[in-house]
């Protein structure tokens, strides 16, 4: 083939290159603005905060991000509001006609923030500081905080429509010292004076945050999934003598709750132990074990059958353990929180 020929056929080539490293000088894909609040199994994003009481805040820092493959260059001022929109039509899908398990828009007076966040430029990523204080909120009901980025009133910016990514629907599951999804094998529930029976067992039991130093979770077999479990819920006040104070939280006590007795007719008082040690292979990290000992009650299911209450003995030990990365100074981001926990 003579040179000239091969010339005509590399100049094409060379064209083709050129226009390719210039295509990945400029920017792929539109400066959408989203939020960072992925969703979990159960459609919503999981965030846990700090219960602090009082007019104590936690504070958590929702990133909101500027996509592409090119640094923002421009200050851009973004819109945030609710969405109840989006958390009704979650909740249908989800849940169809079971509205007692619907998701509950976050009332007003446990957040705050701001409506508008700052991206300026040179930065690709923002932090949308959001202040809860979460004193007299009820667990009973699951508490989502439904936020989206708005239209750009004057067209400074474009949200990001792609689905989960203009949407930041945030599950605000307070925390404290002892809350968490406790594991139950040795907790076990009996039908009252059938104690030598077989007993009713759970995997696990979830405990919710009342105040600083207490609990709440459901009675024997029942939980979250109950359309009456707002009335079998026992309180449990961890004190500073190690000793558990149980007590029902429904003042009417319509389940009838009593604390077991002993030989001598003695009420049966709960215990608690916290134990720490640093972990062998990874020495960061710390596991942190609660065991509550010594439960033991009696409450009557007074709802599941019409007119028939049927009571129940309930006993045995509770189990926590908390794994936390010391090398992490954020509390909520030092856990390494498991689905439920």
């Amino acid at each position: 083939m003579k040179l000239k020929n091969i010339l005509l056929y590399l100049l094409p080539i060379a064209g083709l290159c050129s226009s390719c490293n210039d295509e990945w000088e400029n920017e792929q894909f539109t400066h959408y603005i989203s939020f960072k609040a992925p969703i979990n199994s159960d459609g919503v994003s999981r965030i846990n905060v700090r219960y602090r009481s009082g007019n104590e805040k936690t504070t958590f820092q929702l990133p909101i991000i500027v996509s592409g493959s090119t640094t923002n260059e421009r200050n851009i001022t973004v819109h945030v509001g609710l969405d109840t929109d989006t958390l009704e039509v979650l909740n249908q899908e989800r849940f169809n006609n079971r509205t007692d398990l619907y998701y509950q828009v976050l009332p007003k007076k446990f957040y705050s923030h701001s409506e508008t966040v700052q991206i300026n430029a040179g930065q690709d990523v923002a932090l949308m500081p959001i202040d809860f204080s979460m004193e007299g909120i009820d667990l009973s009901d699951k508490w989502v905080l439904p936020l989206t980025i708005e239209e750009s009133p004057d067209g400074n910016y474009t949200p990001n429509y792609r689905k989960h990514y203009r949407k930041a629907l945030l599950r605000v599951m307070p925390f404290n010292d002892y809350s968490g999804n406790y594991s139950a094998v040795n907790y076990k529930t009996y039908l009252n004076g059938s104690e030598t029976d077989a007993p009713y067992v759970k995997n696990y039991v979830m405990m919710y945050v009342v105040d600083d130093e207490t609990l709440f979770f459901y009675a024997g077999l029942f939980d979250e999934t109950r359309q009456d479990r707002k009335g079998y819920r026992i309180k449990a006040k961890f004190n500073n003598n190690g000793m558990v104070t149980l007590s029902p939280a429904d003042p009417n006590n319509k389940m009838q709750f009593a604390l077991g007795k002993d030989d001598f007719n003695n009420e049966i008082t709960a215990s608690y132990s916290i134990t720490e040690s640093m972990d062998a292979i990874r020495p960061y990290l710390m596991h942190r074990t609660i065991i509550i000992n010594n439960i033991n009650y009696t409450f009557k299911d007074y709802t599941t059958i019409p007119g028939v209450e049927t009571e129940f003995h309930v006993m045995g030990s509770l189990t926590l353990e908390r794994q936390i990365n010391t090398q992490i100074p954020d509390e909520d981001q030092a856990i390494e929180w498991e689905e439920g926990n």
